[in-house]
């Protein structure tokens, strides 16, 4: 009896697997950005034999493609202004919160939300900047989708979602650094300093972006500027330590050029905490007296 012919619709993944990691995009029928190169490839395979398994994009319950993420997102919480045309016509307006974003979109948490496919506005409260953008998940249509949206912006743009995003990609960026350059055996006392450093950009970013919030909503930012002296005064203290070390371990000689400097600005730093000593010790005597 003559062997049957193998079904074009079974797949031999032993087969499949090699061409489909060395050609990922192939796997979508209806990715229109394959080449004509790669669409003869794939034929080519075809006729000599080794069958390639061919999935369809996720689609909705709506019968859309499915939202496929272009990149990571990052976390942000930025008030955000949703407008769009309900479907009897009437304008609506819902405040949400962006809570996971990138450049072409996100996760806006929102108690009422447009439907799937809708065309809406966004307005950013803090910066009044606005974006267009469309609806590509909704908690009625996905599952996973809870207490919001998912958006895609109609023209990818980063800067719409403020500091707090470039704020996180910076961090990420920063601690990928950071791995790396222990992976390379870095020495110990320099991946401290570099820590360090990365504390301080990360410390001193929050602030301000917590400062820009306070002005755009004028509001007192006296107790923001008192943390960030006494953060800088915290530094202040463990730089000295690390210069005491310097010194005991003979890396800082009496030639270099900086120790004059770092001398005298000791010493009016000195003189100083001195007058603010004595100031503060008045005011405590006067806040007794006036209880007495």
């Amino acid at each position: 009896m003559g062997k049957l012919a193998p079904s074009t619709s079974s797949v031999r993944e032993h087969q499949a697997l090699p061409y489909l990691r060395a050609k990922p995009r192939l796997i979508c029928d209806s990715d229109q950005e394959d080449t004509k190169r790669q669409r003869q490839e794939l034929c080519e395979i075809q006729r000599e034999g080794n069958p390639v398994t061919i999935k369809k994009r996720p689609m909705t319950a709506a019968g859309t493609s499915a939202e496929r993420r272009r990149g990571p997102r990052f976390p942000v919480v930025v008030p955000i202004e949703v407008s769009w045309v309900g479907k009897d016509g009437v304008a609506v307006k819902e405040d949400a919160v962006a809570r996971q974003v990138n450049a072409n979109g996100g996760y806006l948490k929102m108690a009422n939300y447009p439907s799937l496919g809708s065309r809406v506005t966004l307005t950013n409260f803090l910066s009044a900047q606005t974006a267009e953008a469309r609806v590509l998940a909704a908690p009625d249509s996905r599952q996973g989708v809870a207490n919001g949206i998912v958006i895609e912006l109609v023209v990818p743009n980063e800067s719409f979602w403020g500091v707090d995003l470039q704020v996180n990609k910076v961090t990420v960026e920063l601690q990928n650094l950071e791995n790396a350059l222990r992976s390379e055996g870095v020495d110990f006392d320099l991946m401290r300093e570099y820590r360090d450093a990365v504390d301080y950009i990360r410390t001193t970013t929050e602030t301000l972006r917590r400062l820009r919030k306070s002005q755009l909503q004028e509001s007192d930012n006296s107790e923001l500027l008192s943390g960030l002296a006494a953060d800088r005064v915290g530094r202040t203290r463990n730089l000295c330590l690390e210069v005491i070390a310097d010194l005991d371990a003979g890396r800082v000689g009496p030639e270099s050029n900086n120790v004059d400097e770092l001398q005298r600005a000791i010493q009016h730093l000195q003189q100083r905490l001195r007058q603010a000593g004595k100031a503060q010790a008045s005011v405590l005597r006067l806040n007794v007296n006036s209880k007495e």
